[in-house]
């Protein structure tokens, strides 16, 4: 437990005297709107940067490996023909180190002939372990400050110490050490190589391979990816790999930073009931995603108002939960606040009576209702949901004898707005008409990735469409929108029609990336400019700033604040206004969720049912793609068939196999 927890980042509180409180093997999900600090909360914990924190408990955060993998990179050029598999195994750092001590203090206790080997062994280990305490002290003294920096600044001095002795000692010749040194030293030999052998047996470091390899799979790569180099994966397989690094590895705290990004739907089951069985493990989660969320939470982290709260459930459940405090507790203080003026309008007409007519009786049936008032306005239920007690529910010193009701107040609902009115085709027809469409890339044995593809999107339409890595999904996209966009194809075989008069527009994955890249080629660039360069001529000030200000992004934000310097889900934001002005018949969205958080994710959610144009939604977000109606699903074998339940509520989604 961490208390009073503070974190401020360029003179910017977001976290101010909170409490962190993680329970031993407990799954927790932290939320929070878009910019509060859950990410940098997760960075502080994973580079012990929380003080509380016991040093000796072993904290793995989503991505750290990779960065140590560089290090090693730069020092051993070796690694870089290492596989995936080679590559996960060896990312666990003290399971290597680990292993590399056995194998030099058995080599050393084996070797007959030279008897100070075991003794250069030790030695070098042992100094090896006091260079990782020494630089973990430097940074311990860096950190701290008062008299806890005093203490730690202490404590480098005696650990610089005792590294120097520990070098001089290495230098020492078998004629410079006592026999009875060697003797001791020589045990202790043993003593250390049966230690490090019990680690290893504890961390079970005989089965890495074949966990690495479970792992691995499960998050979707082939037998074949997996033996192949690390360096051939794309940026999407390269965050699956650091996924499966952090899963692979023995940690006190698991530390997971939106786990589910670029992962398809067969993988985000896995990984929730991978998680779901670890046992031994704290983990913490930050996800949009709320359906893997609800699964995987044991108890919520909520972080607003710079202050953490805990529930113990879900978010779903959590959200229902206050709704119905809130009504509740409303509905009680309504009443009170009724009760109240009545006694009120008692006791002033006791009084007036009173005075008027020298009556004591008045005046002591005014103290009494005063009294009552004092003492039973407030809170009515104690703290185990029975009647209140004040010796109980309500200690220490108060100016009142019961609680008062609190209300929960709930944060602004993030609400986006934007033009949903297309511009008229001026002649009926389908959007586009896909028939026996079939592509294979050039240069691969010309495999096709789909074939005798007949799909039909009409005006207004809703389709969703799910379905593996790799398994054709932007391909279709990218034939939909036609080789005369940026990033479109031209179908193998078959034939595409497009209406005359409609526009598309598309939201990919690398949208944001195209975004960050234009940003950081012109650092002076900001939201409002770069959407009114693409809006041309007929886009003034007034409408840019108002579409994006319909979006979520108002004032200084788009004027003054560089495009580089905004958050992906700020992104997002630029991304869509430019997508819509003027709104596209047909709007692609394809994982535009993935940097969006619940609570804006529902509100473009309500948004997209009272858009007017067709929407294609490209999604492994179950609950985004439950709610935004789409009416159709993707069969095997390309073929498009009604989905059964279209004319339910929530019909099933697209699914591409």
């Amino acid at each position: 437990m961490v208390k009073d927890l503070s974190i401020s980042v360029s003179n910017r509180e977001l976290l101010s005297r909170t409490k962190l409180h993680l329970v031993e093997a407990r799954h927790y999900v932290l939320v929070g709107r878009n910019g509060t600090g859950k990410s940098t909360l997760l960075k502080a914990m994973g580079n012990g940067l929380v003080p509380g924190i016991p040093w000796s408990t072993r904290i793995l955060l989503l991505g750290q490996t990779r960065e140590a993998e560089v290090e090693d990179e730069m020092a051993k050029l070796a690694l870089k023909d290492e596989t995936v598999l080679q590559h996960v195994v060896r990312s666990d750092r003290v399971r290597e180190r680990y292993t590399r001590e056995a194998k030099i203090l058995g080599d050393a206790i084996e070797n007959s002939t030279d008897p100070m080997a075991p003794v250069r062994a030790y030695r070098r280990i042992s100094h090896d372990r006091l260079a990782l305490q020494l630089k973990e002290g430097h940074r311990i003294a860096e950190r701290r400050s008062g008299a806890r920096g005093k203490t730690a600044r202490k404590e480098l001095i005696k650990l610089e110490e005792r590294f120097e002795e520990s070098k001089i000692r290495l230098e020492e010749t078998e004629s410079e050490v006592d026999p009875v040194k060697l003797s001791e030293e020589t045990q202790a030999t043993a003593d250390m190589l049966s230690s490090v052998q019990a680690s290893l047996e504890l961390m079970d470091a005989a089965e890495a391979e074949a966990k690495a390899r479970i792992v691995l799979l499960g998050l979707g790569f082939k037998d074949d990816r997996i033996d192949k180099p690390v360096t051939e994966l794309s940026g999407g397989w390269r965050t699956r790999c650091d996924l499966a690094c952090a899963l692979t590895q023995y940690a006190d705290i698991l530390l997971l930073d939106e786990p589910t990004n670029f992962l398809d739907l067969p993988s985000i089951i896995w990984l929730q009931d991978y998680i779901c069985t670890l046992k031994n493990t704290t983990v913490l989660i930050t996800t949009h995603d709320r359906d893997f969320g609800d699964a995987v939470a044991e108890e919520l982290l909520v972080l607003r108002n710079q202050v953490l709260e805990t529930f113990r459930g879900n978010l779903s459940l959590y959200e229902r939960e206050r709704w119905k405090k809130a009504k509740w507790m409303t509905k009680m203080k309504d009443a009170q606040d009724k009760q109240k003026k009545h006694i009120e309008k008692t006791i002033a007409g006791n009084i007036k009576a009173a005075r008027d007519k020298g009556d004591d009786k008045k005046l002591k049936q005014a103290a009494s209702r005063k009294k009552k008032l004092d003492e039973r306005m407030g809170i009515q239920v104690g703290l185990k949901g029975g009647r209140f007690k004040l010796n109980r529910d309500l200690g220490g010193y108060h100016l009142t004898n019961r609680a008062e009701i609190e209300v929960p107040d709930f944060d602004p609902p993030t609400q986006l707005t934007f033009p949903n009115q297309p511009p008229d085709l001026r002649f009926p027809g389908a959007l586009v008409n896909l028939e026996k469409v079939g592509f294979a890339y050039p240069g691969r044995k010309k495999v096709p990735i789909l074939t005798d593809v007949d799909l039909t999107i009409h005006p207004g339409c809703r389709i969703g469409l799910a379905g593996l890595n790799g398994s054709g999904k932007t391909t279709l996209v990218s034939l939909i929108i036609g080789a005369g966009d940026e990033g479109g194809l031209t179908p193998t075989s078959g034939t595409i029609t497009r209406h005359a008069r409609a526009k598309i527009g598309r939201f990919s994955q690398q949208t944001v990336e195209e975004i960050s890249a234009i940003a950081s080629s012109n650092p002076q660039l900001t939201a409002l400019r770069h959407v009114m360069d693409v809006g041309g001529h007929e886009m003034q000030e007034k409408d840019a700033r108002g579409l994006l200000g319909g979006l979520g992004l108002h004032g200084q934000t788009v004027s003054d604040v560089p495009l580089n310097l905004l958050s992906g889900g700020q992104m997002v934001r630029v991304a869509l206004a430019k997508l819509l002005w003027p709104p596209p018949q047909l709007l692609i969205l394809d994982e535009v969720t993935t940097h969006l958080d619940s609570n804006t994710i529902i509100s473009l959610v309500v948004a997209l049912k009272e858009y007017d144009g067709a929407l294609l939604v490209v999604t492994h977000d179950r609950f985004f793609m439950r709610y935004v109606h789409p009416l159709i699903i993707w069969r095997p074998f390309a073929e498009l068939r009604p989905e059964p339940h279209a004319q339910d509520s929530f019909s099933s989604f697209a699914t591409l196999v």
